[in-house]
């Protein structure tokens, strides 16, 4: 029986989701999707995620694919899957894979973005979508102290306790950080990322900003190599998967965002 190959963009308000995985007995993106789009093919679906977002985590493109055996038009998985997902899972786009691709094990970098929302007062509108931090934040001394993290490095002052990668090496390509009015937002992209790794960087920066630390304590903190001393662990609520970078001959369409990437990482194209 042949099998087709569909790749779908999704986004995800994250906030009322145990995160991507299947949980028991607990409500998870993974488990709304497939649900969706098994109603669509007749058949049960199971799909895989260029990176999997933890409890309350969003994302503004998720990428994804499964394997199907009955036909469909692409807009018809589109539209059929949308009218079967709750109002907080969106498929943004659907095409048929090229060649051997695979959302995650294809994928060249990941970009997160993370947004804190830095004024006295709490939203009452953005609750769960931003961070909030009251204390001012030195926009400038995060962005100087990110840079330290750009580069292949052992990121292990940076990962979960619990992070069950074999290896702690990431390839950081960029980092920026800056403000847009009362939000605070990181923009951060790596070949990809170990637990809670964006968090703990949002974290950590968060204090260097509020001059509860130096600039040089990220550079610090890869020299230790050691969670225990690199301090919280910034709250979910901010934190969106952004986009997904493939080789081009794969016809994923490209954030404009990894123009940014570095020419070294691109040469997987």
């Amino acid at each position: 029986m042949n099998k087709t190959r569909l790749v779908l963009g999704i986004e995800y308000d994250g906030s009322s989701f145990s995160g991507w995985q299947w949980q028991t007995n607990q409500r998870s993106v993974q488990q709304v999707l497939e649900q969706a789009l098994s109603k669509v093919a007749n058949h049960p679906v199971t799909v895989q995620c260029a990176g999997r977002t933890d409890t309350g985590v969003h994302a503004l493109e998720q990428v994804v694919h499964f394997d199907v055996t009955i036909e469909r038009d692409l807009h018809a998985w589109m539209l059929g899957g949308n009218s079967n997902l709750p109002d907080d899972v969106r498929i943004t786009w659907v095409k048929e894979a090229v060649g051997d691709f695979h959302a995650r094990y294809s994928a060249i970098a990941r970009f997160y973005r993370y947004i804190i929302l830095n004024r006295p007062i709490k939203s009452a509108l953005l609750r769960k979508q931003v961070t909030w931090c009251h204390a001012p934040l030195d926009v400038e001394k995060m962005h100087q102290a990110a840079q330290h993290l750009i580069g292949k490095h052992d990121f292990s002052s940076f990962r979960a306790q619990g992070c069950q990668s074999k290896s702690p090496f990431r390839a950081m390509y960029f980092i920026d950080v800056y403000r847009e009015e009362d939000k605070v937002i990181i923009d951060i992209s790596a070949n990809a990322f170990l637990h809670h790794m964006v968090r703990n960087i949002a974290g950590v920066l968060m204090a260097i900003g509020s001059e509860k630390q130096p600039v040089d304590w990220t550079q610090e903190l890869l020299d230790v190599k050691c969670r225990k001393l690199g301090g919280i662990t910034a709250p979910p609520d901010g934190l969106y998967l952004g986009a997904v970078y493939y080789p081009e001959h794969y016809g994923v369409g490209k954030h404009p965002i990894f123009d940014k990437l570095p020419l070294d990482a691109k040469r997987h194209d």
